[in-house]
């Protein structure tokens, strides 16, 4: 990192929990890299308090990005939001511009980038109805896939397709039809002792998983499915196609090093 000085601008990620974030290895990688006089740090925050806090920040200049489970809220507390943030309701880049708050979503391109990355063919089996997979919807309409929904809660699952479907997804509950690609879009694998998203049997017959969550040594849903056969990425992927979209709307101008974010991740997460 470089030297962090008064005149240092600051950036952060805020969640609950946000220990696990690296988020500030892979920006603060990046702004050594570019020379840059800039310090990115992770906070943790409620969702009640993330409203007053987001205030606070545009009165200091501050920028950042939340994750979970703060997208959602986020996107009520921001002033201006981008049309992609607009569209899905959720939020994880934010910044200061002409006296208000701005924010973007990033996540649907770094999600595409993990479900390029694994060629992942439809229909795609959806675990979870919070900002990732709203950001997984949305990817789902610009691909033109069906999608089936999956939660732990069957109402949020049914509101969750009402939702999906206003963007034009061929969405529906999960009724057990065999899924090409699976997405685990929930912040379950965060843990060591988290159960995994899909039982075994579910995913008879899927060749390609996405998980947005990441892990030391990737998360044990990955490595369960790659033993399986299935073609498998973590949410590292996912974490630096988002974070150098974001990256460049806190310097604006600037072309995100995204090999020098990609390897500082890696570093982070080798077992």
């Amino acid at each position: 990192m470089s030297r962090v000085r008064a005149t240092s601008r600051t950036l952060v990620v805020l969640g609950d929990p946000v220990a696990h974030s690296l988020s500030p290895v892979m920006h603060n990688a990046a702004i050594a890299a570019l020379g840059l006089d800039a310090v990115y740090v992770a906070l943790p925050a409620t969702r009640d308090a993330v409203p007053a806090i987001l205030e606070t920040f545009l009165s200091l200049d501050i920028a950042g990005n939340l994750t979970v489970p703060l997208k959602i809220i986020g996107a009520h507390a921001i002033h201006d939001l981008t049309p992609g943030a607009q569209a899905l309701g959720a939020v994880n880049t934010f910044w200061p511009q002409d006296g208000r708050l701005a924010g973007d979503n990033t996540d649907v391109r770094g999600l595409l980038d993990a479900i390029e990355a694994v060629d992942a063919e439809p229909p795609w089996l959806l675990a979870g109805t919070g900002g990732a997979a709203r950001a997984a919807a949305v990817a789902a309409a610009e691909r033109g896939v069906a999608v089936l929904v999956r939660s732990r809660d069957p109402a949020r699952a049914a509101t969750f397709v009402e939702w999906a479907r206003t963007l034009g997804v061929d969405a529906r509950e999960d009724d057990g039809t065999r899924a090409e690609t699976a997405i685990n879009a929930t912040p379950l694998g965060l843990l060591p002792e988290d159960e995994l998203p899909f039982i075994a049997e579910r995913l008879d017959g899927t060749h390609a998983v996405v998980d947005c969550v990441y892990a030391p040594g990737e998360t044990a849903w990955v490595r369960a499915c790659r033993a399986r056969g299935m073609r498998a990425t973590d949410g590292r992927t996912m974490l630096v196609g988002q974070g150098a979209l974001a990256f460049e709307r806190f310097f604006p101008g600037i072309d995100a090093p995204r090999e020098v974010m990609r390897a500082a991740v890696d570093r982070a997460l080798r077992s």
